[in-house]
């Protein structure tokens, strides 16, 4: 099951929820990154 959750907020790809897990990650002030941008943060 794939549900889409919004888009990275750095390179705009859309992030989705795959099987119960994100494919990303939302940060401390709640900003969502693909895994790609989101190793910087």
């Amino acid at each position: 099951m794939e549900e889409f959750v919004g888009y990275c907020a750095s390179c705009g790809k859309e992030v989705y929820c795959k099987d119960g897990f994100l494919d990303g990650i939302v940060t401390e002030d709640k900003q969502l990154y693909c895994f790609t941008c989101g190793e910087d943060k």
